[in-house]
């Protein structure tokens, strides 16, 4: 609060345009509302673009109008609905917690939380590979240098466990047990900070014991840099790197337009194929609504095999 020349104390009106300082003290304000590491990470880029989109444009007013604009602007480049409703969704929290702050009129808050959405028209397909093309990925690796046995383990895991990327980079020696005469992956805390067991492999728990006892490690991450000389060094992987693993294989085994992503989708999916039950699946994931599950699966349309293949009236062979 101000103070007048009676040095009475006078509250101060909300503005209708937020400068950067204003701005970056509402966005650390919905940040420190989120819990999850995941939902902070999505939140800051999406805030990030807005106010750089924001900042750009001549002392406009944070206002309906505005994020009307905005929202047009997402458009024009094309983006996924889920994508632009995502990104309004991070303003809408910026500007409710700029409200509440004082920063910004309640009544300009209240508009801007009132901007709709992209409808989104028909389902998106995900993108899912065949067995054949699983193996010939996770194969690609050459296992005469280290890297190649790290990213062999890598791929299988990935494949074959359906964990996120963020998920493998956080896996540590403490996580690989036994359970059940078998080897599995023990209290691993995923998106919005569920817990779940992941049964793994045999195989794929020997490329992870071949990769690690390659690299002399016994304690902490599983998953390491390397380095020019062949040596694994560091405290682990980022995000990022796997990432780049999963695109520079999937280059080498001819497999095109492929998202690091798209091999949880594969997993699920690979599983279903050979009679796995959806409950199952749904644990091995760790997805809370069932209904997630079955859109990793594809259940809602099937490509090959399609039911329009033969309706009666294509040509004899």
């Amino acid at each position: 609060m101000a103070k007048n020349k009676t040095g009475k104390r006078v509250r101060r009106a909300p503005k209708t345009v937020l400068r950067l300082p204003d701005l970056d003290q509402a966005k650390s304000a919905v940040l420190n509302s989120l819990s999850s590491a995941d939902a902070q990470r999505g939140y800051r880029h999406a805030i990030d673009e807005f106010i750089e989109w924001y900042c750009s444009e001549p002392r406009l007013s944070f206002s309906r109008s505005v994020v009307l604009r905005y929202r047009i602007h997402l458009e024009t480049r094309r983006l996924a609905p889920g994508t632009i409703n995502l990104r309004l969704g991070a303003v809408r929290r910026l500007a409710y917690e700029a409200a509440d702050c004082g920063l910004l009129s309640p009544d300009l808050a209240a508009g801007i939380r009132r901007v709709k959405g992209v409808k989104k028209l028909g389902v998106r397909l995900g993108n899912w590979l065949t067995p054949e093309q699983s193996q010939r990925l996770w194969h690609a690796p050459d296992t005469d240098r280290l890297k190649g046995k790290r990213d062999r383990a890598l791929l299988a895991l990935l494949l074959a466990c359906g964990v996120r990327r963020r998920e493998a980079v956080d896996l540590d020696f403490g996580h690989i047990q036994q359970r059940e005469e078998h080897w599995a992956i023990i209290d691993l805390k995923g998106k919005a900070g569920h817990t779940r067991t992941i049964p793994v492999p045999g195989w794929v728990k020997a490329l992870l014991d071949d990769w690690l006892h390659a690299a002399n490690l016994t304690t902490g991450r599983l998953f390491r840099r390397v380095n020019k000389t062949g040596k694994a060094w560091g405290d682990g992987l980022t995000e990022k790197a796997v990432w780049h693993v999963v695109r520079e294989y999937a280059r080498k085994a001819g497999i095109e337009k492929f998202a690091p992503h798209d091999l949880r989708r594969t997993c699920a999916r690979l599983c279903h194929a050979a009679s796995g039950e959806l409950e199952q699946i749904q644990f091995l994931l760790g997805h809370v609504s069932i209904q997630t599950t079955e859109r990793y699966l594809g259940c809602k349309q099937r490509i090959q095999s399609a039911v329009n293949d033969r309706i009666g009236i294509e040509p004899a062979d």
